[in-house]
């Protein structure tokens, strides 16, 4: 699966469902059977199931197979084509009982079907059922590309969305900047205060870089044991140092609780890179000329930002 799309963390609200169906009824009756417990949405037709899907991302699509202009089997097709919803899971409602549309149905990729006329039972144990699947491999998955001490995205996710966003920079001819943030003389920092302390500043480093990026596209991970990541698309160099330098101040004056009730305090150092792919160098030189400026902010006498030349 596309992991980019599949695992995109999302807040913990209701499971959101698809119904595409042309028949009024059809769609009130699974109205009634799953409004209490997921939000629902509905269209009538196959072009507004194809842009509805490119829309919202449901976690599940329930569509009919029979109807006016495009089947659902001719739909599923063009998701399946698509990456942005080629992994939505799809069940088909049909009123035929025949093995051979099933078997059509489950090899192109549905995941099950509804027969009409619906039971309201079986119609929720077998949406339930596959939700409690996706949210299983979803918190799975999100487990395995987050940092457990800080909740930011882990060096593996990292690698893996720089890799993305530079294809993508490549492809809209697009700028594309990553910071690379490295906490000053936290070995001194851990054996003055405590490992347990050193910890509790990572957490509050992790959430300040988070909180100085405003837009959802920005990447936040841990790089390394003190050293965090961002990678920012469609940002130039002077925004980046901007957002480098306002992320750097941040960090200077806030305070970290220590378990005496003092605060203590930390620096760090920021090296920045910015390019716009597509005319040479790659993902391995990109990141190399972050390192080399962060060990320049080092070199410089440290709290400081510096971009690679």
């Amino acid at each position: 699966m596309n992991m980019e799309h599949f695992l995109d963390p999302r807040p913990k609200v209701k499971n959101s469902i698809l119904i595409v169906d042309d028949d009024p009824l059809g769609v009130i009756a699974l109205y009634n059977a799953l409004n209490a417990d997921y939000a629902l949405y509905a269209v009538k037709d196959g072009q507004s199931a194809i842009n509805k899907a490119l829309e919202l991302k449901p976690d599940l699509i329930v569509m009919d197979i029979f109807m006016p202009e495009m089947s659902g089997f001719e739909v599923m097709a063009l998701l399946k084509q698509q990456e942005e919803t080629r992994d939505i899971p799809i069940i088909l409602i049909t009123g035929l009982d025949e093995g051979s549309v099933e078997e059509k149905g489950l090899q192109m990729g549905a995941v099950d079907y509804i027969s009409k006329p619906f039971s309201e039972t079986i119609v929720k144990l077998r949406i339930n059922n596959q939700l409690k699947v996706i949210n299983a491999m979803r918190t799975i998955n999100q487990m395995s590309i987050t940092d457990c001490l800080t909740d930011a995205f882990n060096r593996r996710y990292f690698d893996h969305m720089l890799e993305q966003e530079w294809l993508r920079a490549i492809r809209d001819k697009t700028p594309l900047s990553v910071l690379l943030i490295d906490v000053d003389l936290f070995k001194a920092y851990n054996d003055t205060y405590g490992h347990i302390q050193g910890d509790i500043a990572l957490v509050r480093i992790a959430n300040a870089v988070k909180s100085a990026l405003k837009r959802s596209v920005d990447i936040v991970a841990r790089w390394g044991g003190e050293e965090f990541a961002v990678i920012m698309p469609n940002t130039n160099i002077e925004g980046a140092e901007k957002i480098a330098d306002d992320l750097r101040t941040a960090i200077e004056k806030m305070g970290i609780p220590a378990r005496d009730g003092s605060l203590t305090f930390v620096t760090v150092s920021i090296g920045v890179n910015s390019t716009t792919p597509g005319s040479g160098g790659t993902v391995t030189d990109f990141i190399s000329g972050a390192d080399k400026a962060l060990y320049a902010a080092k070199d410089a006498g440290r709290n400081n930002v510096c971009s690679a030349i």
